[in-house]
């Protein structure tokens, strides 16, 4: 088996409208990188849509929660013998432009994972209210492990495995964004935020999940830290 340098990991869940654009602008941009696509049991024609010629295609055969999708990736990619892992959401609005700089910084070596920030970077057409709890939960962020980020809860990041096998997510469901920061103060990690460009369509606004994802993001890694 050939060792792969980057993976891709792409979590999907009902995301048949968008996700096979995404997958085709990732392999067009980046032929040389490893795609890792985990369908978590998708209702609608996701997986059908995932199929394409040269990913890799995993799935979950309940639904375990975008924190599981992409454990599972992760652990697909460390098999690979992968060094390096993006995560990237299957919805569109993650611009694959932003890749190669997140790439080329961590591969300097000074710095662990990189992570991504719309703050930075560039938001079209993001909700108010959204932005404004975005900015809220960095305090929370702050006080549950006294890391200070712009953005605490972007799904779009490039990892070290290779340096880090030890990184995994254990939070199935969306408050794994927030168990992240956690990881990274645990294995004592080194870090830096890079803008990235986010693009809040009529698509993935008319789903309606933005700001619910984020409250529940909140919720659940704030009862996770308590029952400890």
């Amino acid at each position: 088996m050939d060792k792969c340098e980057v993976a891709i990991v792409i979590p999907v869940y009902n995301e048949d409208k968008v996700v096979a654009k995404v997958i085709s602008e990732l392999i067009e941009r980046y032929p040389s990188y490893t795609i890792i696509v985990v369908d978590d049991a998708s209702k609608d024609e996701s997986c059908k849509r995932s199929c394409i010629q040269g990913v890799f295609l995993l799935k979950h055969s309940i639904n375990l929660g975008q924190g599981a999708a992409l454990q599972t990736g992760i652990d697909f990619a460390k098999e690979r013998g992968c060094g390096y892992i993006v995560t990237f959401d299957s919805d569109g609005q993650h611009n694959p432009e932003d890749i190669k700089p997140f790439i080329d910084r961590i591969k300097k070596g000074d710095v662990d994972i990189v992570l991504g920030s719309r703050f930075l970077g560039k938001s079209e057409n993001m909700p108010t209210i959204k932005r404004y709890f975005l900015k809220l939960s960095r305090f929370f962020t702050w006080v549950t492990t006294g890391i200070w980020l712009t953005d605490s809860h972007n799904g779009f990041r490039a990892i070290n495995i290779e340096k880090f096998p030890q990184f995994e997510i254990r939070q199935n469901r969306m408050s794994h964004a927030s168990e992240i920061i956690g990881i990274i103060k645990d294995l004592k990690m080194k870090y830096v935020e890079m803008p990235c460009h986010i693009r809040y369509t009529e698509y993935s606004l008319n789903k309606g999940q933005s700001m619910w994802n984020s409250i529940n993001i909140v919720i659940d890694y704030f009862v996770g830290n308590l029952i400890k």
